[in-house]
């Protein structure tokens, strides 16, 4: 509590020694004006670096540069004038991962002798995901002072989609002809998040790949919120947000390898596993826009982000 409350009055404290005057002592404007533009970011990093300045501690973190949500969205404004603005909230996200591992080749019955090693193979897993948010709004702005008030409107779209490969160095044998060969080769098994190497071992049912359904949701949501200007065209804010939203995710699919007893002959298959889709519908409070990206929709934790603004 103490400490919050040395934060806030830091913060008005620095601010109060321009008072109301709407111009720095340069003769620089303190509020935005007419084809400004701007870009927030998450300002609860700065205050708590503030806060443990005093608290007495030592080897207290630098503040960070975090975005408004963890969902990455970037979000920005220009200014028709100096009571209006556009904003425009963008994610653009492709991610491709390959990850590698080496397994002793299944098909080498040659003896190794010290110091040679055992001839490997090469499994392989990789990972794509994609996702693409892109939303618009405008904001009326209330107030002649340091002090301002705004609210509006913005409009969402999101995409989202997500799939897995995986290649194996030594192959599923349904009927082994050869040596080495087999219906239990040696494997890599994977972490699908982390690409991590978990475990090598005999292993007779293996992925092949998984492809999740693409996601697609729009959304509308009113906002309101205020900000006060400590230094020319910084402000610090906090905004609520209420929306409404839908989402659908179509069905996904799963592929694998492996061997299995038919008619009294074992038999290599690659099965497909279909997942059904899903929708949701909310309306609801936010405490920013993840919550409508991400769509929570029964989140209705009322607080406020807490913002950095800077205008140029």
């Amino acid at each position: 509590m103490k400490k919050s409350v040395l934060v806030i009055a830091l913060a008005f404290g620095v601010s109060g020694a321009f008072a109301q005057d709407l111009t720095s002592k340069k003769g620089e404007p303190i509020l935005p004006e007419a084809e400004d533009w701007a870009i927030s970011f998450d300002a609860t990093p700065v205050f708590q670096f503030v806060g443990n300045a005093f608290n007495g501690n030592t080897g207290n973190a630098a503040p960070s540069v975090n975005f408004l949500n963890s969902n990455q969205t970037i979000i920005g404004k220009k200014f028709i004038d100096e009571k209006s603005a556009y904003r425009v909230l963008v994610r653009l996200g492709f991610n491709n991962q390959t990850f590698k591992n080496l397994v002793n080749d299944d098909a080498n019955t040659s003896a190794v002798v010290f110091p040679a090693t055992a001839p490997q193979v090469e499994d392989k897993f990789s990972k794509k995901n994609t996702n693409i948010g892109i939303g618009v709004g405008k904001e009326f702005r209330r107030g002649k002072t340091r002090l301002q008030g705004y609210y509006g409107a913005d409009a969402m779209i999101w995409i989202s989609m997500s799939g897995t490969k995986y290649k194996y160095g030594n192959v599923i044998t349904a009927v082994p002809t050869a040596a080495g060969q087999t219906a239990t080769p040696t494997s890599t098994t994977w972490d699908a998040t982390t690409g991590t190497a978990l475990s090598v071992a005999a292993n007779g049912n293996r992925t092949l790949s998984t492809k999740s359904g693409m996601t697609f949701g729009i959304g509308v949501r009113g906002f309101i919120g205020a900000e006060y200007f400590i230094f020319p065209k910084i402000s610090i804010g906090a905004e609520y947000g209420w929306g409404i939203g839908y989402q659908m995710s179509g069905k996904g699919k799963s592929k694998s390898e492996t061997t299995q007893v038919v008619s009294g002959t074992n038999t290599y298959g690659t099965p497909e596993t279909v997942t059904a889709g899903s929708s949701k519908f909310g309306f609801d409070t936010d405490i920013n826009q993840s919550n409508m990206f991400n769509f929570h929709g029964s989140n209705t934790a009322g607080a406020a982000t807490l913002r950095a603004t800077f205008h140029f």
